[in-house]
């Protein structure tokens, strides 16, 4: 009997434990690059 037991099918073992981390890579970069252009954005419109 196993301590920790689940009902799931095991993973393969290359995919247990793998964050996507080029994924949240590309998503902290997009936001990042949205920020920054929304911040010139709004320097460029509110500047006299």
């Amino acid at each position: 009997m196993r301590e920790f037991s689940d009902d799931h099918d095991p993973q393969e073992p290359d995919t247990v434990g793998s964050p996507r981390f080029g994924r949240l890579l590309l998503v902290l970069l997009a936001a990042v690059l949205l920020v920054v252009l929304i911040t010139f954005a709004s320097e460029a419109y509110f500047t006299p």
